[in-house]
């Protein structure tokens, strides 16, 4: 972290839990849930997102500092089960970075008309991760103006979307039936194999967390980083997922094109405005990318100075930043963004995506028991934010997220109908989770190994 006077207030806090946390580009995977989705975000939002976001804070108040989510899970149940969570904390950002370039090319092909290559749309893409990589490893000092100005333009967009879908209801109707029947839970394994990138779209206010080192009152500030951010963060979703219903059909909503095709429908054409909101959006993919690394890059710095991932995440610069686990997000980065055009019949943004999903929800099934457990193990530790409740009340807090994590991600990657149109569209995923598990494995009693026989980790780039 940046040493000196402090930078980070409470303003720019809460617009970077809203540029975390506010991920504009899952808005149309999540639409094609189908207008049940309405009910799913506040079924969600009321027992998920609330007892995260308050566990969160207990957390990020009590055991602050650069290790985050990662700290929390060490000191609840030990560092290896603390380098399998920094895994797969990890993991998901280069496998979601490779994702967004390839949204980021196609999102300019259409909004500009163009028509390119193979070999261009590589070398695109390549451009998009090594900015983002060179960016996420400056200071949030000099950064944060980047995810203030994102925070804007996510609000701008969403609110756009919003009222243009207001005006197209009132006008000349919806594209979907709002029928009670139709917003009443819809239990058909496609729409439940969506729920986790609902949950997704809520998570991320760890990563505030891990910026209190760099502001003036930590303790008081994140917690109301996390109060004000999420009720945004909660408004802006709802009236999102509203607009892209009242604009597109459910059963033609695609999950990389469904944000500017909504934007067409409800304008009429391919317009400048429409063109505008397709710049703002390339902009925010970049700098939700920036954002994320802020946190990212920091825990699995941390945990390799821990021994419990290999050296290499260990790498800072002269200025302290975490610049070895940057590079390690461009190079896998590369090497899927290279591979992608030679996947057949994949929708390469939805596969990518779908296993960053997964990752980064199997990370956090570590956290909830972590909040028990230390709630019991720790007792006596300073919480200057506390989830309030008697016992009871925090079983069922820890508890209901835990299950809903769990049941989300086995339904996100095991076929359970049997049509083969299902397996075909979660057999990759799911091979590509039990690669990167027993990858994770490996590499997590690599590094415990290598520190048993004394190899340095902390190591600084000059």
């Amino acid at each position: 972290m940046t040493n000196g006077k402090k930078k980070f207030r409470l303003f720019d806090a809460v617009l970077m839990a809203v540029v975390v946390v506010l991920v504009v580009e899952s808005a149309a995977p999540a639409a094609a849930i189908g207008t049940s989705q309405f009910f799913w975000w506040i079924f969600l939002l009321i027992l998920f997102f609330l007892p995260y976001g308050l566990i969160s804070s207990e957390l990020g108040t009590a055991y602050a500092g650069d290790g985050g989510l990662y700290d929390w899970v060490k000191q609840a149940f030990g560092a290896r089960w603390g380098g399998r969570l920094a895994w797969f904390y990890w993991i998901n950002y280069p496998i979601w970075m490779a994702s967004l370039a390839v949204l980021f090319f196609q999102t300019a092909e259409k909004i500009f008309g163009l028509h390119l290559s193979t070999a261009v749309s590589i070398i695109v893409q390549l451009i998009f991760v090594w900015v983002v990589v060179f960016v996420g490893n400056k200071p949030v000092s000099e950064s944060k103006w980047i995810m203030n100005l994102a925070a804007f333009a996510k609000i701008f967009t969403i609110a756009s979307l919003a009222i243009l879908g207001i005006y197209v209801a009132v006008t000349k109707g919806v594209a979907n039936d709002f029928s009670l029947h139709n917003l009443l839970p819809q239990l058909n394994v496609k729409s439940l194999s969506n729920l986790s990138v609902i949950i997704f779209n809520f998570l991320g206010f760890e990563v505030v967390a891990t910026m209190a080192d760099d502001m003036d009152n930590p303790k008081k500030q994140i917690p109301q980083a996390i109060i004000y951010g999420g009720a945004l963060i909660a408004f802006f979703y709802l009236i999102a997922a509203f607009g892209m219903s009242a604009a597109i059909p459910t059963d033609k909503l695609s999950a990389s094109s469904g944000l500017i095709d909504s934007f067409i429908l409800l304008v009429g054409n391919l317009n400048w405005f429409v063109i505008l909101i397709g710049v703002l959006f390339l902009y925010i993919l970049a700098s939700e990318m920036v954002s994320w690394a802020l946190g990212v890059n920091y825990v699995a710095d941390y945990a390799a100075k821990d021994h419990v991932l290999p050296s290499i995440f260990g790498k800072e610069d002269a200025k302290g930043m975490p610049v070895g686990t940057g590079y390690l997000n461009g190079i896998v980065g590369t090497i899927l963004v290279v591979v992608a055009p030679f996947i057949p019949n994949q929708d390469i943004f939805w596969a990518f995506f779908s296993l960053n999903v997964v990752a980064l929800l199997i990370s956090y099934t570590m956290m909830f028991p972590a909040f028990l457990k230390l709630r019991y193990s720790d007792p006596d530790h300073e919480r200057p934010f506390k989830v309030p409740g008697n016992k009871f009340m925090i079983q069922l807090m820890t508890w209901i997220p835990e299950v809903l994590l769990i049941a989300t991600i086995v339904l996100t990657v095991v076929p359970l109908n049997g049509s083969q149109e299902e397996i075909s569209a979660k057999m990759p995923i799911l091979i590509g989770v039990i690669i990167t598990v027993v990858i994770g494995e490996i590499v997590v009693r690599y590094a415990e190994h290598k520190s048993k026989v004394g190899t340095p980790v902390a190591n600084h780039i000059n």
